[in-house]
């Protein structure tokens, strides 16, 4: 079996890495170099016509970052990938490339609150319509089809509600409609899902998250299904800029190898972290595909390999309870992002969340109660010891508060 027909784990290791032909390395060199020298006058001027393949200048291409997106591509059974500067440049590079003035895009209405800015508030400087709806019900988006809809963008699972939209579904309307469909996998990762191979166009990622792995650098990419989608938001990427550089493409091709590994461990912990949250007294609610009495678990099941390491809970006693939580834990940093090895908790509606207006965020099911955890990579038992220990703690304050306003 070859390296490249093997399994995840074998395709994270080894996608994108050949060894050095100059001397041999194992690990992809770093391509540090702004621009390129040509052999000749006449093959710089081929390389600018596109006649023959090579490099320029890194902002168009650059030999380290061609590994990387290589490597994505693979995992997301994709045609090529295109790495960004920020998973918000990955965004705004698609959707230039498909939106113009008076065309209009159908989104997730629990999208990533910046993606939803970047379209509602700057896009629509320039003319661009929209409409974010609950997409996981179908006729939703159906009912939200215009003559001049041109996009279909949606994430799954949503950020940061944990809500899933049927992605072959969206792919149907997409090709019965004629709309280029964008899913933003984040927070499932190629390990779990992987939209191409249900529909989908064009896959987007922050790559800050999950494929780093390492909360140590911020870049995005672009993964298409076709050689025509490819060069369309490459020429815009090259003219809008937000190209990756070198070093950090380097650091999330070392942080891919680790990505099935480091997926498993934090599932594992966030499934068992679910089951804590479901039998606490001091919790009202919980949200995670994992958990039987999620309403989409079977939709989970058949487009997912994994519920993944994202879940989302409320609290009795609102907002104050949350944040006296969220300050009891002692593992879970808090702090916004998310897919690193460490266990991260944050309130999105004061948080990732709060550019959106209150009727945004209600409309989309952003409660002021709601917390996000993102479980990371370390001891399942450890997590489990020390959330249990801040509920404790959350349900004496209740029952306390309750005394008290009995007295």
């Amino acid at each position: 079996m070859s390296k490249e027909k093997g399994g995840f784990n074998t395709q994270s290791v080894h996608a994108g890495c050949e060894p050095d032909p100059l001397h041999g390395g194992v690990s992809v060199p770093i391509y540090q170099s702004s621009t390129f020298a040509f052999q000749g006058v006449d093959q710089g001027a081929a390389r600018f016509r596109g006649e023959e393949g090579g490099y320029i200048y890194t902002r168009m291409g650059n030999p380290t970052v061609a590994a990387l997106e290589g490597a994505i591509a693979s995992m997301e059974g994709g045609h090529a990938g295109l790495a960004t500067s920020s998973g918000m440049a990955a965004i705004t590079t698609v959707l230039l490339t498909y939106l113009e003035a008076d065309a209009h895009l159908i989104g997730t209405d629990s999208v990533y609150g910046p993606s939803r800015v970047l379209v509602e508030k700057h896009l629509r400087r320039f003319g661009v319509q929209s409409d974010f709806v609950d997409t996981t019900n179908i006729e939703h988006i159906r009912a939200a089809v215009r003559p001049e809809t041109r996009v279909l963008y949606i994430e799954t699972p949503e950020n940061p509600t944990i809500r899933l939209t049927d992605i072959r579904r969206c792919a149907e309307i997409a090709r019965q409609h004629e709309l280029v469909l964008v899913v933003d996998n984040t927070f499932a990762t190629p390990v779990l899902q992987r939209p191409l191979e249900l529909g989908a166009d064009i896959v987007v990622h922050s790559m800050t998250k999950f494929l780093n792995g390492h909360a140590d650098v911020v870049a995005g990419i672009i993964v298409t299904s076709t050689e025509q989608q490819r060069k369309a938001v490459r020429e815009v990427l090259n003219h809008h800029g937000g190209c990756i550089d070198p070093h950090q493409a380097w650091l999330v091709h070392r942080g891919l190898k680790t990505l099935g590994l480091r997926v498993a461990q934090a599932q594992k912990s966030a499934l068992a972290l679910s089951e804590i949250l479901h039998g606490h007294p001091a919790v009202e609610w919980v949200r995670y595909p994992g958990a039987s009495d999620h309403p989409q678990r079977e939709l989970a099941q058949k487009q997912m390999d994994g519920p993944g390491a994202i879940l989302c809970f409320g609290v009795h006693g609102g907002l104050e309870a949350g944040r006296l939580l969220m300050e009891q834990v002692k593992i879970p940093t808090l702090a916004v992002s998310l897919g690193g090895v460490e266990t991260l908790i944050e309130h999105p509606a004061s948080m990732t969340h709060a550019s959106l207006t209150q009727e945004a965020r209600q409309q989309a099911g952003i409660d002021d109660n709601l917390i996000r955890l993102a479980v990371g990579c370390e001891d399942t038992a450890d997590l489990i010891e020390d959330l249990r220990g801040a509920l404790d703690v959350l349900l004496r304050h209740e029952t306390l508060a309750v005394g008290a306003d009995s007295d």
